[in-house]
C-alpha cells in the first residue's frame, strides 16, 4: 500500500516540476529512496509539503510525527527514530543496542529522551518478547508480521530495515498483531506447553506400540486401549519374564476379545534390545505424565482469577475445563480489541481467503493463522456435533455436510462456536441455544416465491432440477 502511494507520487514529479519548478532543478537527477517519503537530489532532502508540491496527487498523512522502527535480532537490535516537523521534513536517528537487559534499558531511556512513545518492530521468532517486556510500561508498541514490513531484496541492511519500518509506520501503514496482557501471555505459554507435553506422550505411545508390533505381540488387535489397565499389566509381565504364561488373571470384565484370542495375541518373541527400549519408553511416559499433572495444577492456579469468564465459556457446547482455559489463554477476556466477531474469526484462521484477480477467485481456502486455537476449536466442534443436548449445532452441521462435506462443515461449526464465545465474553451472558433454534425454525405461515422456495430447498441439501417437458 505504501509503495503504491510512493510510486504514484513519483509519477507526478515531472509534471509538478515542469509547471512550477520551484527549486530550479533538473528532473533527470531526481531519485526516490525507498525508505523515505522525501525526494532526494544530490544528497539533499526536499520537503513534501501539500501546499507547494504535486498538483492533483494525494499525499500520505503523517499519523505518528515521532516514532521508532526496530530491526530485531538475537544479540542486538537496531532502532531508528523518525521525527517529522510541521513542514513535512523527516529526520532520522539510528542507534544499535544490545539485547541484554542493560542494553534494553538503555534503549528505553533513549526513546524517552527523544520523546518517542510509538514503537514498531517485527516479530522475529521469540527475540521480540524481552524487548516488548522492557518497553511495554513506557511505550505503545506495534508488533508487525515480517511479511508486512519486509524491505526490498538487494538493498537490505539492518539500519535501512529499521528506517524502512519507521517510514511506513509513521503513515500508519503497518497492521499490528494482537498481543494480550502479560498475565494472559503467561497463561497462554503454560497451556501451549501442556499441548506439547500431550504430543510428546502420544509420540512415546506410538514408539511403544512399534516395539510390540515388531515383536509380533498383537495387543492392539484384542484391546481397545493398549495402555489400559489389563494391557499394561500384560506388557509388564512380558518385560519381567519372556516365558509363556496365562493371561486370564490379568483380564478385566470389559474387553472386546475372548480370553483365547488374547492368549494367542501374546504368543510372540520380544528380544532383549526391544524389551530394554520398551522399558525406557514406559519410564519416559511416566515422567511426562507426572510433569503434565504438575503443569495442570499450575495452570489451574494461574487461571483462577478468570473463573467468571471460564464459567461462561463452559456453557458453550463441546467445551470442557482445559479447553476453556486454552481459549481464554489465546484470545483473552477483553473482546474490545476485536471490533467484530468476524475479525476474531479471521484472526483465528476460520474465514476464507480473498484471492481474486481479473474477476476470478483463485482460492477460498482458510489460511494458516491460529495454529493453536484452530485445532482446539475443531476438537470442540467434533464433540459438540456428537452430543444430543444441543441439536441446533448438530442440525447445522448436517445441513452443511450435505452440500459442502465434513471438512468445511466442521470449520463452519468451529466458527459458530468462536462467534458464540465472542458474544458471551463481550455481553457477559451465558450461551443461549434458543437464539439459534429461533433462527433455524421456519415461520408457520409464509408466502415465498419460486426462487425463494428453491433457495430454501437448496439450503436443506436438496438438488433442484428443471422439470421435464412432456411431449404433446
Amino acid at each position: 500500500m505504501g509503495t503504491a502511494c510512493l510510486l504514484t507520487a513519483l509519477l507526478c514529479v515531472p509534471t509538478a516540476l515542469s509547471s512550477t519548478n520551484k527549486w530550479d532543478l533538473n528532473p533527470v537527477n531526481l531519485s526516490l529512496e525507498r525508505q523515505t517519503t522525501r525526494f532526494s537530489v544530490s544528497g539533499q532532502s526536499l520537503p513534501v509539503s501539500s501546499k507547494s508540491f504535486l498538483r492533483g496527487c494525494a499525499m500520505l498523512k503523517i499519523v505518528y510525527p515521532i516514532c521508532c522502527g526496530m530491526d530485531v535480532h538475537k544479540s542486538f537490535v537496531v532502532a531508528c527514530i523518525a521525527s517529522t516537523n510541521i513542514q513535512g521534513v523527516t529526520t532520522y536517528k539510528s542507534h544499535r543496542f544490545s539485547t541484554f537487559t542493560k542494553g534494553l534499558r538503555e534503549l528505553s531511556q533513549w526513546l524517552l529522551q527523544n520523546d518517542c512513545r510509538d514503537v514498531c518492530m517485527e516479530s522475529t521468532g521469540k527475540y521480540w518478547i524481552p524487548i516488548y517486556n522492557i518497553l511495554e510500561p513506557a511505550c505503545k508498541i506495534v508488533l508487525a508480521h515480517p511479511k508486512y514490513v519486509k524491505a526490498i531484496r538487494g538493498k537490505k541492511t539492518d539500519k535501512k530495515d529499521a528506517q524502512w519500518i519507521a517510514d511506513i509506520f509513521k503513515h500508519d501503514l503497518v497492521s499490528g498483531s494482537f498481543i494480550p496482557p502479560a498475565d494472559i501471555r503467561q497463561l497462554r505459554d503454560l497451556v501451549r506447553y501442556r499441548f506439547k507435553l500431550t504430543n510428546y506422550i502420544t509420540g512415546e505411545k506410538n514408539r511403544a506400540q512399534n516395539c510390540l508390533t515388531v515383536s509380533n505381540i498383537k495387543l492392539d488387535d484384542v484391546f481397545t486401549d493398549v495402555f489400559g489397565k489389563a494391557a499394561s499389566a500384560i506388557t509388564t509381565r512380558l518385560l519381567e519374564n519372556t516365558e509363556p504364561f496365562d493371561v486370564t488373571p490379568f483380564l478385566t470384565k470389559n474387553h472386546k476379545a475372548s480370553a483365547e484370542e488374547i492368549q494367542m495375541s501374546v504368543d510372540g518373541v520380544i528380544c532383549p534390545e526391544q524389551a530394554e527400549k520398551l522399558r525406557i519408553i514406559r519410564s519416559h511416559m511416566d515422567a511426562l505424565t507426572l510433569a503434565k499433572l504438575n503443569l495442570e495444577s499450575l495452570i489451574l492456579s494461574v487461571a483462577e482469577k478468570y473463573l467468571p469468564q471460564l464459567n461462561l465459556v463452559l456453557t458453550v457446547p463441546g467445551i470442557q475445563s482445559f479447553s476453556a482455559i486454552a481459549i481464554i489463554g489465546e484470545i483473552g477476556v477483553d473482546m474490545s480489541v476485536f471490533p467484530t466477531s468476524k475479525q476474531l474469526c479471521s484472526w483465528a484462521g476460520l474465514t476464507p481467503q480473498n484471492n481474486e484477480s481479473a474477476g476470478k477467485k483463485k482460492t477460498t481456502r482458510i489460511n494458516r493463522a491460529g495454529s493453536y486455537i484452530k485445532p482446539l476449536l475443531v476438537q470442540c466442534a467434533n464433540a459438540a456435533i456428537k452430543g444430543t443436548h444441543h441439536p441446533e449445532v448438530k442440525n447445522r452441521y448436517l445441513a452443511l455436510k450435505k452440500r459442502r462435506g465434513h471438512k468445511k462443515a466442521i470449520i463452519a461449526i468451529s466458527r459458530m462456536l468462536l462467534t458464540a464465545i465472542y458474544n458471551i465474553l463481550k455481553k457477559n451472558e451465558p450461551y443461549n441455544p434458543a437464539l439459534y433454534r429461533d433462527l433455524d425454525r421456519p415461520p408457520v405461515h409464509r408466502e415465498v416465491s419460486v426462487d425463494e422456495a428453491v433457495y430454501i430447498l437448496q439450503r436443506q441439501g436438496y438438488l433442484i432440477s428443471a422439470p421435464r417437458s412432456t411431449a404433446t
